[in-house]
């Protein structure tokens, strides 16, 4: 298993170990950085292939242009005997603290400090499970748009070395199955680049930055279905205290091994920070072994049952998105909450009151919270929340965890699978380069169906991310405004871009009078999508760099 790739000289680590909470984990925590600092450097984290310690030494610390000491102040003479006292200062707050949470037992207390927590090399899994926790945490990922996922370490390529796999007969068939997918994503990267370059050629006003970045955008939008979700990825979070608690106690509760390995080394590090806010997720707890407890016996029975009363239930198989349900009355109630505030009486009353409107008097309340939107970041009034909608959706993984980035809705997944499918680029099909990427696939899911009869957690590793998996949404018209808005923008992927419209034209279908709150839904398509974004970056960039001369 590869956990540590970075390594740093005594004097490179003497400077690291002021900011960071240990320089050979995997998992630590960013510490004595101002937030103007640590907020651009996660920003930067998401688009580099080096790690945090490396990212902040190289780009941060030792780069004149930050102003770095200037901003985060000058290293102290006496720097041992500062972090010691530093220590001490953190064991007084947390006796302080300890004592207000046993006295009073306001859970809220801990969402009052916070943390920057960095979690390297884990796979494309534990980062959605990690995503999982909706509330109280801000996580930023490594990008697979932007960075290429086929470097080797030591000869290897980066994924994730399941314990339970590699201690078992699966061991070789695994390992070569991964090697082989990264091999194929490797290989098939020139001839696609070379592809795309003969079928959209920069025009002579385009700059060469701005294409060359949105062609490789594109080149690897359509190989990433080839990773397994075993790649590694790196994530940078910032939580407060609450949401860091929850966090490590499912983490520690989880079936999978690789988990349970995050969550430890997670509370360990931010023990070091916030103590206070992370005791209960101790593994010897008793708020941690009663979760645990909890959730072992509750998943057990749950899924005992789902054996008994679903499993010879049909099952939507082919790719696509329904909608499930839906509130009939969802305009009335949305126009009566609209109301609401500016009135002086009962929501119900008004509630009524509004089934009772023509559709033109309805579309007129309705109107009056979209007419004045002049872009998506204008956010509509929460009586949008009032209207409801479960999408049942099958799609491939790489959309699944782009979409799963959105954490205000309520979302479930079944277990990674090649049980429905994978999705082919439109731009590979019928080219010489479709029978590579297939037959890549089709052996993926061979041995995946091996080791699923025993092991059908631990098979999830090697999915490739091109494989369908099934999960649902339960969203307000807010958020679901929110999310077609902004996915359906011509720089996303065309995958998600898709079910973004989708989603839009099929509320648009059931409720007309709602397509007036998707009006900033981008309908049309784009051969090099990223291609726009990426001009804007750089005549960025150069007015920037114009008002600096």
């Amino acid at each position: 298993m590869i956990e540590e790739y970075e390594e740093f000289s005594e004097s490179q680590s003497k400077i690291l170990n002021r900011y960071v909470t240990s320089t050979t984990s995997n998992v630590f925590v960013l510490r004595n950085l101002p937030e103007v600092i640590k907020g651009a450097l996660f920003s930067r984290y998401s688009r580099s292939s080096l790690g945090l310690r490396s990212l902040l030494l190289k780009e941060f610390i030792l780069n004149e242009e930050t102003a770095f000491s200037s901003i985060a102040g000058a290293q102290s003479q006496e720097e041992e005997q500062g972090l010691e006292d530093q220590v001490v200062a953190i064991k007084k707050a947390q006796n302080f603290y300890d004592r207000i949470l046993d006295g009073y037992g306001d859970d809220s207390i801990g969402e009052l400090g916070g943390a920057h927590l960095a979690i390297e090399n884990i796979s494309m899994i534990a980062a959605k499970v990690i995503e999982d926790s909706r509330v109280g945490g801000s996580p930023l990922e490594k990008s697979t748009r932007y960075i290429y996922f086929d470097q080797k370490m030591d000869g290897e390529y980066l994924f994730y070395r399941e314990p339970i796999l590699m201690t078992s007969a699966y061991r070789d068939i695994y390992v070569n199955t991964c090697n082989m997918l990264f091999d194929t994503y490797s290989q098939l990267i020139p001839p696609l680049t070379e592809f795309m370059e003969k079928k959209f050629p920069k025009e002579h006003d385009v700059s060469k930055v701005a294409y060359t970045a949105a062609l490789r955008a594109k080149v690897l939008d359509c190989l990433r279905g080839l990773l397994p979700a075993s790649a590694l990825t790196n994530m940078g979070f910032f939580g407060n205290g609450r949401f860091f608690e929850g966090l490590i106690q499912r983490l520690n509760a989880h079936s999978l091994a690789e988990m349970q390995d995050v969550g430890r080394k997670a509370y360990q590090e931010l023990s070091k920070v916030v103590p206070s806010f992370v005791r209960r997720a101790e593994i010897s707890h008793k708020y941690q072994r009663s979760y645990s407890q909890f959730h072992e016996q509750m998943q057990g029975e749950i899924k005992l049952l789902s054996q008994r009363y679903a499993s010879d239930l049909n099952c939507m198989q082919n790719p696509g998105i329904r909608l499930l349900s839906y509130d009939a009355d969802a305009p009335s109630k949305v126009a009566a909450a609209l109301l609401f505030a500016s009135s002086n009486v009962g929501l119900h009353e008004l509630q009524e009151y509004c089934k009772s409107l023509s559709q033109e008097d309805l579309g007129r309340v309705l109107e009056a919270a979209s007419t004045f939107r002049e872009n998506r970041r204008h956010k509509s009034p929460r009586a949008l929340e009032h209207a409801t909608f479960t999408f049942e959706i099958v799609a491939d993984f790489g959309i699944y965890r782009d979409l799963h980035r959105h954490r205000m809705l309520t979302q479930e997944r079944q277990l990674l699978s090649c049980d429905f499918g994978f999705f082919i680029p439109s731009e590979i099909k019928d080219s010489e380069l479709e029978k590579t990427y297939v037959t890549a696939m089709e052996q993926a899911k061979t041995v995946y169906d091996t080791i699923a009869g025993e092991l059908p957690e631990e098979a999830q590793y090697v999915v490739p991310m091109a494989y369908n998996i099934h999960w649902y949404f339960h969203v307000t018209l807010r958020e679901l405004q929110w999310i077609c808005e902004l996915r359906s923008s011509p720089a996303g992927h065309p995958a998600y871009r898709y079910v973004a419209q989708e989603m839009a034209k099929q509320v648009s279908q059931v409720f007309p009078c709602f397509e007036r709150f998707f009006k900033f839904v981008d309908f049309d398509g784009y051969e090099l999508g990223r291609l726009g974004q990426e001009i804007r970056i750089v005549e960025k960039m150069q007015t920037r760099g114009s008002l600096h001369e």
